[in-house]
């Protein structure tokens, strides 16, 4: 990135650079308010969230298998017949119509604990998905302390290029001035106004550059930006990277999804094997039966014992039990490269973060020697060593070190919250946001018992959902 700049500028540059840690005003945007906003304005939060809810009613459903199941039936039989008998000329007819009610039931006694295996399964598959549901929260997180401080910086070098801009036309007006009373020559003008022009495109491509920065934020934390402040204090990050990468495994939220996955998956080829296994049921029937030209009624039940088993399905069983050993090992897989994955990220994280605060470090020094190199210039341009055009060349090269460090303290910050999101702490509540936080077992709590809508679990949970606004 290139910049103009004038000697009467030098003071205002030096100013420009400090803004990122100079005191603001009491009203100021902190990165904390823009991670409450994103927080609480993400729509992939409440996607997820939506995710969770589903995931939830898995474990109702698969429970509602260990409950009875009562139907009803009805039907009304117009019956009909016809008959010739023979020898005698005679027809004869008939008919009937008959209204029928049911109730019949049934009761799971023993399957071989399949389907106490296929509620586990379901509430592992829940523990995962909310592990998936942090995962975005960190993401959702991150996104935005990349766009605050992305703001931050096209800010800065907006302002920059508009102080640009309006020295060098100062110069331009000046050089024109000196050219009239043969002070300098007609390529010192040209040079200036040169300069203008770079400076009116450097502004406008700045000013491009900062509404996708504003758009990005806009899209990230769900409102526009106030008036930002720069982050002063990062977070306390550990130097050990492999104590890091240890913290990591135990808690990153992809490595527990990746465990509850295998758990899951591991209970799910438990339950395909006691698929093939027989299954005893309690059956119940109720009954009555009109017939409505007689009015004759009648009514009968049943009560008994079932025991059913798989004799032949084509493979159809076998192939689920095969099906359920190979997802638990590519889930067993999973969770080794997801291992390996969290700890090279955890990895990266460290060596941006070393390079961004050298490159910061750097560009401090490139700052105040670039200076002293522009005061030299000047000062030997005045006594005729130095051409306009070295002083131009010298300003340049304290600009861009200028700019640069604007870029690299931007650069640390998004750096260091990298650090945290690949270690699994940059959520709201490991920040201290001080929000009201989702809590992800509320809704389960709530449907795990598989409640029906009459209950007074039901009806709390009808009012959850109200409140949600699904209903």
């Amino acid at each position: 990135m290139t910049f103009r700049w004038n000697p009467a500028g030098l003071c205002a540059a030096v100013a420009m650079v400090g803004m990122l840690t100079a005191p603001v005003a009491a009203r100021a945007e902190t990165l904390a308010d823009t991670l409450k906003s994103a927080y609480l304005n993400s729509g992939l939060l409440e996607q997820n969230r939506a995710l969770l809810r589903s995931a939830d009613e898995d474990v109702a459903q698969a429970l509602s298998a260990l409950r009875p199941i009562i139907n009803w039936t009805a039907d009304i039989t117009r019956d009909f017949s016809s008959a010739r008998i023979s020898g005698r000329t005679r027809n004869t007819a008939s008919t009937g119509t008959t209204a029928n009610l049911g109730i019949t039931g049934s009761l799971l006694l023993y399957d071989f604990g399949r389907n106490d295996l296929l509620v586990e399964a379901a509430k592992e598959t829940v523990l995962a998905t909310r592990q998936t549901l942090i995962s975005v929260e960190q993401l959702v997180l991150l996104t935005a302390v990349q766009a605050y401080m992305n703001v931050i910086r096209n800010q800065e070098f907006v302002a920059l290029r508009q102080n640009n801009l309006r020295l060098l036309r100062e110069e331009s007006r000046a050089a024109r001035d000196r050219f009239e009373v043969g002070e300098v020559t007609r390529t010192d003008v040209a040079q200036a106004e040169s300069a203008v022009a770079l400076a009116q495109s450097g502004l406008a491509a700045a000013q491009g550059d900062l509404t996708r920065a504003i758009e990005e934020f806009r899209e990230a934390v769900g409102r526009d930006p106030g008036a930002l402040r720069a982050p002063g204090d990062l977070p306390g990050l550990s130097g050990d990277v492999n104590a890091a990468k240890a913290v990591a495994v135990r808690r990153h939220p992809d490595i527990l999804e990746a465990q509850r996955n295998v758990a899951a998956a591991e209970l799910n080829m438990r339950a395909a094997d006691a698929a093939m296994k027989p299954t005893l049921n309690l059956t119940a029937r109720l009954g009555t039966s009109d017939d409505i030209m007689d009015s004759d009624r009648s009514r009968s039940g049943s009560v008994g014992l079932e025991l059913t088993g798989p004799i032949y399905q084509g493979g159809r069983l076998s192939s689920q039990v095969r099906q359920a050993m190979a997802q638990r090992d590519a889930q067993r897989s999973q969770l080794h490269l997801v291992g390996l994955q969290v700890k090279q990220d955890v990895g990266n994280a460290y060596a941006n973060l070393r390079a961004a605060r050298a490159s910061r470090d750097a560009s401090r020094e490139a700052v105040r020697a670039a200076q002293v190199a522009f005061e030299g210039t000047r000062e030997e341009a005045k006594l005729g060593a130095r051409t306009t055009l070295d002083v131009l060349d010298s300003e340049q090269d304290l600009l861009d070190a200028q700019a640069n460090l604007i870029s690299a303290n931007a650069d640390v910050v998004i750096a260091a919250y990298s650090v945290l999101a690949a270690i699994g702490e940059l959520t709201a509540g490991d920040l201290n946001l001080g929000v009201q936080t989702y809590d992800p077992a509320a809704y389960y709590d709530l449907v795990k018992t598989a409640p029906v809508p009459i209950s007074p679990q039901g009806q709390k949970l009808d009012k959850v959902l109200r409140a949600l606004g699904k209903k």
